[in-house]
């Protein structure tokens, strides 16, 4: 039981974190930094990345 909670509290972070780093992908400034220099900001990577971890992790706490 206690490990079907974690799973869930997993899951809903991963999808908030991967919504957050496509958020900041997506935005105005990072637009414009990748089209001048090409580089995209770290939190994004980081939260896109964060986010599929988490849910993964929670998705095997469910089983």
């Amino acid at each position: 039981m206690n490990n079907k909670i974690i799973g869930i509290v997993l899951i809903i972070v991963g999808v908030a974190l991967a919504m957050w780093g496509y958020n900041i992908y997506d935005s105005a400034s990072s637009q414009v930094t990748r089209a001048l220099s090409g580089d995209t900001p770290i939190e994004a990577w980081a939260g896109m990345a964060g986010g599929v971890i988490a849910v993964i992790l929670g998705i095997t706490r469910l089983k």
